[in-house]
């Protein structure tokens, strides 16, 4: 399960092969062995140009998720790409509490269960579903020691 992590001027002091790691966790977690991902970190302004553009919101959001296409060769799997602003996670980090590696997680999750078909915006339901999911998948992690919550 490939994962490939590209930085775009952000994110420059965080650990790429742990946040890889952390990726091919979540993706075995999941049951997508056999799925591919991307990973961009960019900053709060290329971020608010893209939130803008595919969602019309014109400010900077932590984490967007492109959905590849489907029906690629040899059974694998492309899932995407999730986009995090680097800047907007130790904005959020701050606010919570919660150490960059917490926040980067919850955001790398957040964004994987996008591309999987989960959307916390369409209803209730659908919120209570993915928030579910996204805890008992951070509890996974902390229980492998893949990350540790102070």
């Amino acid at each position: 399960m490939p994962v490939e992590i590209v930085r775009h001027g952000a994110g420059t002091k965080l650990d790429s092969r742990k946040l890889k790691k952390t990726a091919s966790e979540i993706l075995n977690l999941l049951g997508e062995q056999r799925a591919e991902l991307s990973v961009a970190l960019i900053g709060n302004g290329e971020m608010r140009k893209l939130n803008a553009r595919y969602r019309k919101k014109d400010y900077p959001t932590d984490v967007l998720s492109f959905p590849a296409a489907t029906g690629m060769p040899g059974g694998l799997q492309l899932l995407g790409d999730v986009i995090i602003s680097a800047d907007k996670a130790k904005e959020q980090a701050k606010e919570r509490g919660r150490s960059l590696d917490e926040e980067m997680t919850t955001l790398l999750i957040h964004g994987v269960l996008h591309l999987l078909g989960y959307d916390h915006e369409r209803s209730a339901k659908d919120a209570r579903i993915m928030g579910r999911l996204e805890e008992k998948l951070y509890r996974a992690l902390c229980d492998r020691g893949r990350l540790q919550v102070y």
